[in-house]
């Protein structure tokens, strides 16, 4: 049984959400079909709401300071940019999770983590506001706040109808502006940035839960009359899927580095001289990597879906491991995501995954398998 649930959780069900749990929240998983909502996002453009991810305030005069710390990307920006993503490491540059922040200038910096280490990454950094004694306090708002997400060819239209300002529909792709009014619906949102984690172009709203409400409903009504969708974590999950985006407990974890894991926005341009995490990233890339982090793109013959720990072979060598798997339905053809022994990390290799004593034929690539259809303004 879930923990939590969403805060907008009965309004989502009187708009027809199906729920189940995820990282220990109920959430709708879909309205209905997984497949139509994810090709609304391609086509035009799917609402999210993922108020299960986690909203931290990190402030004081020292707040800069420990952030700068304890991540080992270079964090020096302006108000109004967002920097990631980038992630919290531990001492073995394993990854605490990955994250995206918020420059807030002298309120401070707002931090998103994911659903599951919410209270991991909470306590890490209380923890490491005592040990460099410095000057800041991190609050969680989690569970006054609602996040959502608009993504898709359409996102900047929907945003239109709903009555933000032209500021906000000009912004730049890793911007934010705050005290957003929503006309349409009535009501105002706290912040509004602009990403695409879905490849997609897209918007992301954070609202107190009451206001919050008011803008989905009307982005319930609006989002239809654009031929888009409501869209759930089903969806969610098989666009990432696309892209070759990263899920904590999946690609990456305590024990998996950023150079294993490819995922160099975590530390882009270079780890810094010094953070929590720098010295064993900097050996790791000295050392290189025995496994790194693909792509498997499976026959359209094969009809199944690889899932975490299914193992990959090339004839009877097993040479690594599914950490997730969808259904693409852009290809039409199931994708996943593997650690493969570096020496067979070949783009374009042969390969076959086992799933439940079966083989089936794949092919490893490299990400994005999706070109998207939009693409954000820089």
């Amino acid at each position: 049984m879930a923990k939590y649930r969403i805060p907008l959780y009965d309004v989502h069900r009187e708009l027809g959400a199906e729920f189940g749990e995820f990282a220990g929240w109920e959430a709708p998983i879909n309205y209905g079909s997984v497949i139509e909502e994810h090709l609304a996002v391609r086509r035009t453009v799917g609402f999210f709401d993922l108020s299960h991810m986690g909203r931290l305030i990190l402030s004081g005069l020292d707040a800069t300071k420990v952030l700068d710390y304890l991540v080992p990307r270079d964090i020096s920006s302006e108000e109004g940019m967002m920097v990631g993503p980038t992630a919290m490491l531990n001492e073995n540059a394993g990854f605490r999770d990955d994250i995206m922040t918020y420059n807030l200038g002298s309120d401070g910096w707002l931090i998103v983590p994911n659903a599951a280490n919410r209270e991991k990454i909470l306590s890490h950094i209380q923890e490491w506001i005592g040990k460099l004694k410095a000057n800041a306090q991190v609050e969680d708002k989690t569970f006054d706040w609602v996040l959502f997400a608009v993504q898709g060819p359409r996102a900047a239209r929907l945003m239109e109808q709903l009555g933000v300002s032209r500021e906000v529909l000009e912004l730049k792709a890793l911007r934010f502006v705050r005290n957003v009014v929503f006309e349409a619906a009535r009501a105002k949102a706290l912040l509004v940035s602009r990403s695409g984690w879905t490849g997609e172009d897209g918007f992301e709203i954070i609202a107190e839960v009451s206001e919050g409400e008011k803008i989905l409903r009307k982005a319930a009504e609006l989002v239809k009359k654009l031929e888009g969708s409501l869209c759930g974590l089903g969806a969610r999950d098989s666009l990432r899927m696309e892209m070759g985006f990263v899920l904590y407990g999946h690609e990456i974890d305590e024990e998996i580095n950023p150079v294993e894991a490819r995922y160099w926005w975590v530390f882009k341009p270079g780890p810094k001289a010094e953070c929590l995490g720098c010295p064993a990233l900097r050996e790791a890339l000295r050392n290189g990597a025995e496994k790194v982090r693909v792509g498997l793109r499976l026959s359209k013959k094969a009809r199944v879906i690889p899932r975490q720990g299914d193992k990959v072979y090339i004839e009877d060598v097993e040479i690594g491991y599914v950490t997730s798997g969808a259904y693409s339905p852009v290809l039409g053809r199931s994708l996943a995501q593997a650690y493969i022994d570096a020496k067979h990390a070949l783009m374009g290799l042969d390969v076959e995954v086992e799933r439940r004593g079966k083989r089936y034929k794949a092919k490893i690539i490299d990400f994005p398998a999706v070109t998207p259809t939009s693409s954000l303004p820089t």
